[in-house]
């Protein structure tokens, strides 16, 4: 291990450090071999599909075609500011030859270079110019249609950047026409596949799906070729990146299957790599190692080959494999030396650091010496200068300063930490800006700043939140450790703002906006995509007799603050380890099983009890709340709130109850109790390998005798008969009486229909239209055969999930699978109690479990605590 009285001499490397050059970035922090792999897609998915384009063999270094065909190996090779530079000389060039078609193409291409800068004023202002030029009549006479197309391939990737989708669709959509009249296939499909992308962050997940499964469905009979197998792989690429990953493995494995037979050695390696990176987000360790090692041993591309070796160690250091991870360290370190510089190259270095580190800690040794570490790092610093690239440069600095603060060298890990976040918010680079300031924010805490330290962690939250769908559609790597490097800044920031015996109102205030924040971040995450419109709402607003409790795990202590109408913020804290919290809330849950003994559940529901409510109990009782609406944290809510025992009775006693991802995603609105009409969907056969559900007959004819409802019952059950009963039926509230499952990853989040599972994203779609074109809103979604997926600490995610995705107001679910017969007349009691004059959603739900408590047969939480209601409770 590194020994403490040997100082890291950093400076000298850092110091060295200088000269700005200003450029904009685009977001995006490649920090995985897997972005560096999609910046080598460049002409396959979210950038330019230029299949048509011609290769000049120039020798004149000052001639524009030449620059042309200079500036796209510049681009290829991720090196973006010198490829402008050759760009821009062959506009000027194409322009004073009177060659508008030509002048046109050189700017389409400066434009997408300006937007891997981050320089979106000059990316938009020259695609601009370059589609007038293209409108000129001069130009269409020389027959424009491929660079047509490029160039609105190009308009399309700034307008998705820039957060405008819909505007991204149009352009698009125009550019396969102009690929259709140039009569480019794979332009085309590429356009196709770039409109789903555009689809789905719009939200409209099943038509972009469906765009992606006829594109595949087009290529199924038409002759093997290279255009083919081009075409299948972007389409692998593209099911991957949103999540749908057993279709990209098919895909992906029928785009090698076709590139093998053709000996396309280049198109095998990077199809093998996809595979491989396929297989990693499948959790198929190791056939994704395969993958990699078949690409180290076929590339030609050193690049590539050091990606692949990059995951390996990564999946290496996952499964604590620490021989095979030491021994490729320095493999990846003499193949890092003989790459040309890059902003992908770069990368890679940071990449291989960053394992560097994570092996020490693991392993408890330096194959690679920090001095060594910094050196490589330094290295990098001065390649991005080189190449003028302010956001690989940025990015290195703060990696140098992290390396500092690893060895307790505060000022000059602030130092180096400070210039990378001045870059980083200069060239609006705002994805490494938020991990600039949180590096900051550590680094000043540590040295006893405790307000600038508040300071840098609001920055980077506030970043945070301007990113959203930028951290989980542009970088994969984000996503995939969201755990890792979003969350804990959320974390980190409560902590300082809680840490006081008393905080203040101002800290409680930003402490309850910080954990709500983090509540929508984690939705982000769980859709892969900024999925919430946000709305802050103060409890006052939507219910004067509710009270919203937040408890925070933290590292060494649970804080909850309380909101009550018309009074001051209050907090309060149980000091435990989060281990020690974690190991009593998993034995809660297992405590709710009737093997355990009524004594030993009791007991630790009270431990429970005495974190969250019993050190508010004079400030509840005091006050007129009726209702109490839990934000609840991590693995909180895993465990139903309602059977919280406080030695004489349960909460659900005392207060009406309710979960909410978050006030901000509260609507304030009460249901309308004179006209509730149900649409009811149901299985009580076997399908798809999931059990029975007898008892859901009982339980539909038992609704629909208490409210007016349209049922669809086993067969009559499909995708297709739901959404068409969504589009056609006037109703209030969706009743779906199946099985379901509840996860931390949304493509394992769904509902069972008779002929499919139906995905949360899906489902919500059909919602979300329906909403659109009728003036009746959906009150209330009940879901009462789903369960969390066993194993899944953060399954809940996947029922926070459904309620907000599906635009309900309300959702009522289980957090296990009750029994089947008690459910049906869990059902049938609660929407007896909902059809009441005055009564709220909450209040109906804690009727029907305070009836079933007070049932000898149903008396135990199992039966009747599992039902949680999501959202607004009113």
């Amino acid at each position: 291990m590194y020994k403490n009285q040997y100082k890291l001499n950093l400076t000298k490397y850092a110091l060295s450090l200088g000269g700005l050059t200003l450029f904009l970035t685009t977001t995006g922090v490649a920090v995985s071999a897997q972005t560096n792999q999609e910046l080598r897609q460049i002409s396959k998915l979210n950038l330019v599909t230029d299949s048509s384009l011609r290769q000049y063999s120039i020798t004149d270094t000052s001639s524009p075609k030449y620059q042309l065909n200079q500036g796209r190996n510049l681009f290829e090779a991720g090196r973006f500011t010198e490829a402008v530079k050759f760009w821009e000389a062959a506009s000027v060039g194409f322009k004073n030859q009177g060659d508008m078609v030509n002048e046109a193409w050189s700017l389409s291409y400066l434009s997408l270079a300006y937007q891997n800068l981050g320089d979106w004023q000059k990316a938009e202002v020259t695609i601009t110019n370059s589609l007038e030029i293209l409108k000129h009549p001069n130009a269409q006479k020389q027959g424009n249609a491929a660079i047509l197309a490029v160039a609105l391939n190009t308009l399309g990737n700034l307008k998705l950047s820039t957060g405008k989708a819909q505007a991204a669709l149009k352009a698009w959509q125009d550019a396969e026409s102009a690929y259709v009249v140039a009569g480019d296939e794979l332009g085309k499909v590429g356009s196709q596949i770039n409109q789903a992308q555009a689809m789905r962050a719009l939200g409209l997940y099943r038509r972009g799906k469906q765009l992606l499964v006829n594109v595949h469905q087009k290529f199924q009979n038409q002759p093997d070729s290279i255009i083919k197998a081009k075409a299948l792989q972007s389409l692998g690429i593209a099911f991957q990146l949103v999540g749908d990953l057993q279709e990209s493995q098919e895909i992906l494995q029928q785009s090698l299957k076709i590139s093998q037979g053709l000996n396309s050695a280049t198109d095998i390696s990077n199809i093998l790599f996809n595979l491989g990176n396929t297989a990693r987000d499948l959790q198929q360790t190791e056939i994704a190692l395969d993958y990699y090692q078949q690409v180290i041993a076929q590339t030609k591309n050193p690049q590539l080959r050091v990606d692949a070796q990059l995951n390996q160690l990564s999946l290496y250091l996952e499964t604590r494999q620490t021989k095979q991870t030491e021994a490729l360290l320095s493999e990846i370190k003499l193949q890092l030396e003989k790459l040309p510089a890059s902003r992908m190259s770069i990368y890679a270095t940071i990449n291989f650091v960053r394992n560097f580190t994570k092996l020490s800690k693991l392993a408890g040794n330096e194959p690679i010496s920090y001095q060594e570490s910094a050196q490589i790092l330094a290295r990098a610093v001065r390649q991005a200068q080189m190449l003028g690239d302010l956001r690989s440069q940025a990015y290195a600095l703060n990696e140098l300063g992290k390396l500092y603060f690893e060895k307790q060298q505060l000022a000059d890990a602030l130092n180096l930490s400070q210039k990378a976040l001045q870059i980083t918010q200069e060239i609006n680079a705002a994805d490494i800006s938020y991990q600039a300031a949180w590096q900051v924010g550590r680094i000043l805490k540590k040295q006893g700043d405790n307000q600038g330290a508040i300071a840098a962690y609001d920055s980077a939250v506030k970043t945070l939140k301007s990113l959203r769908s930028d951290l989980v559609a542009i970088n994969r790597d984000v996503q995939f450790s969201f755990q890792e490097s979003v969350e804990p800044i959320y974390r980190e920031l409560v902590d300082i703002l809680l840490e006081s015996p008393q905080p203040s109102q101002q800290n409680l205030k930003l402490a309850r906006d910080t954990i709500e924040a983090l509540q929508l971040a984690e939705l982000d995450n769980f859709f892969r995509e900024a999925c919430v419109n946000a709305k802050p709402e103060q409890i006052d607003q939507i219910d004067n007799q509710a009270a919203v409790i937040y408890p925070i795990i933290l590292g060494d202590r649970l804080e909850v603050i309380l909101s009550i109408p018309g009074r001051p913020l209050s907090s309060y804290k149980t000091l435990l380890s989060s281990g020690e919290i974690e190991n009593i809330i998993k034995q809660t849950r297992q405590s709710l099983n009737p093997i355990f003994s009524n004594d030993e559940r009791l007991s630790i529901s009270q431990k429970v009890y005495d974190w969250l409510i019993r050190p508010l109990e004079s400030e509840l009782s005091n006050s007129r709340v009726k209702t109490l609406a839990f934000v609840l944290d991590g693995s909180l809510r895993n465990i139903p709130m309602a059977a919280l025992h406080d030695g004489k009775q349960y909460l659900v006693e005392k207060y009406s109850l309710a979960l909410s991802p978050g006030m901000q995603l509260m609507p304030a609105r009460s249901l309308k109790r004179d006209n509730i009409k149900l649409i009811t969907a149901a299985l009580s056969e076997s399908r798809q390998g999931f059990k029975a559900l007898p008892a859901v007959k009982s339980e539909v004819t038992g609704i629909s005798s208490e409210v007016s409802s349209k049922l669809l019952l086993n067969e009559n059950f499909t995708d297709t008969n739901l959404k068409q009963a969504i589009d056609s039926t006037p109703f209030s509230v969706l009743h779906l009486a199946t099985h379901g499952q509840f996860s931390s990853q949304s493509d394992e989040t769904f509902i069972l229909s008779w002929n499919e599972k139906i995905n949360v994203k899906q489902l919500g779609e059909f919602l979300q239209a329906r909403n659109e074109s009728q003036s009746t809103p959906l009150e209330l979604m009940v879901l009462s055969a789903c369960q969390t997926a066993k194993g899944d600490n953060r399954a809940i995610l996947g029922l926070a999930g459904v309620a907000v995705r599906s635009g309900a107001r309300s959702t009522l679910a289980t957090l296990w699978s009750v029994k089947d017969e008690s459910t049906a007349k869990f059902m049938v009691e609660f929407y007896n109690h909902l059809r009441q004059p005055g009564i709220s959603k909450a209040e109906a739900l804690r009727q029907t479990q305070i009836s079933f408590l007070q049932n000898a047969d149903f008396q135990h939480p199992f039966y009747w605590s599992a039902f949680v209601l999501v959202g607004n409770w009113l």
